[in-house]
């Protein structure tokens, strides 16, 4: 059967879009790579959260703050679906600042970030906290942590289960979500789009690349942007531990079955999700300099997986402008955003307004010729 939509890419950005699609009752088939693909949804902190973003963007911080505010009823309206639960909570969360000038650098950037939209100094709520004045936020915050940022906004969930109740979804709405169907090529045709798989084809209306890494090579063949690259982000986690009410941070958070997962890092090092024995001893410290009661608990686990980045660190939504009908769609915040992608994003896709919506973020911007 002929789909309105076929979409490269079943990680938490293409099932998101995908929801809202066959939510607002579109036909949509899900072409998902098999497990050699680089699957950032499976190798994230799973936060959602508007701290730190759009710092030199005002218009992708509104963004990240209207999917945060989204994401209640959200997964709401998901576990409802699927009777699957996201272990989700938005209690606030709180970025930390190991030293002073990391503490000056943050409260510097915040506020120019206002500065730059009355939006957000009417809405985005923060506040620094030394480090006395988190510990009813951090109970057991070492003393040689200098304090952090607190925003009401934050909150975290299980990346993995997000992902799950996506797809139990979409297949209650009747997305087709072909797995270990790798995509080898796309091509306009004369009254759509043909995928070219391995065995066969598949073809529908329109298209959309959602496939991380996998766009540097399929997006150019639609006209569209292959600005990404890898940026990798290693990772711990204890065995499990009594819970604690302790608010999430970039840095550490506990997880809802009490491991703490442990992570913030960023290598430029190429397609290798290798775990590297000095980063992990730089993550262990850490963990120890903000928690020191960790420093006796065993490891459990360590792994890495590859971000999905563009030049400036900002979203990639675009229509082509050479196949009408093909779009773009990529970025790192895959889990802060998914309560956009399934609601504002799928309606611009599903309505060819992404190019009015949200021109910002072409991948027109990356070329942009340098003036004499």
């Amino acid at each position: 059967m002929r789909q309105d939509f076929f979409i490269v890419g079943g990680g938490v950005v293409g099932m998101a879009i995908a929801y809202g699609l066959a939510r607002a009752g579109q036909g949509v088939t899900v072409l998902d790579a098999d497990d050699t693909a680089f699957r950032a949804s499976r190798g994230n902190a799973g936060l959602t959260w508007v701290q730190g973003k759009g710092v030199g963007m005002p218009s992708y911080a509104e963004m990240s703050l209207d999917s945060v505010q989204a994401w209640p009823s959200f997964a709401l309206e998901l576990q409802q679906r699927t009777g699957l639960e996201l272990e989700y909570e938005r209690r606030g969360g709180v970025d930390l600042c190991l030293d002073e000038e990391e503490a000056h650098a943050r409260r510097t950037e915040y506020r120019e970030l206002q500065a730059q939209s009355e939006r957000l100094r009417r809405d985005f709520h923060w506040e620094y906290l030394d480090r006395e004045q988190l510990l009813p936020f951090l109970p057991g915050l070492g003393k040689r942590v200098a304090g952090g940022t607190w925003s009401p906004h934050d909150g975290h969930c299980n990346p993995l289960y997000l992902l799950r109740a996506l797809h139990a979804a979409c297949r209650r709405l009747g997305v087709d979500i072909r797995q270990a169907t790798p995509v080898e090529n796309l091509a306009r045709t004369e009254s759509g789009f043909r995928a070219t798989l391995r065995e066969g084809h598949v073809e529908a209306e329109r298209c959309i690349v959602a496939a991380g890494l996998g766009a540097k090579r399929l997006a150019p063949q639609l006209g569209l942007s292959d600005d990404v690259f890898p940026l990798r982000g290693q990772m711990l986690i204890t065995e499990r531990m009594p819970r604690v009410e302790q608010l999430p941070t970039p840095q550490i958070r506990q997880t809802a079955t009490g491991g703490y997962l442990i992570g913030d890092t960023h290598e430029r090092v190429g397609h290798d999700k290798g775990v590297t024995l000095p980063m992990l001893q730089t993550l262990a410290d850490k963990a120890v300099r903000i928690f020191p009661f960790l420093r006796s608990t065993r490891l459990v686990r360590a792994w890495a997986a590859l971000r999905v980045m563009t030049p400036d660190g900002y979203p990639l939504y675009e229509r082509s402008m050479t196949h009408p009908g093909a779009y773009n769609v990529n970025c790192h915040s895959g889990i802060t955003l998914a309560a956009f992608h399934a609601d504002g994003l799928a309606q611009a896709i599903l309505n060819d307004r992404i190019h009015t919506h949200f021109s910002q973020f072409s991948g027109a911007r990356f070329h942009v010729p340098s003036t004499p």
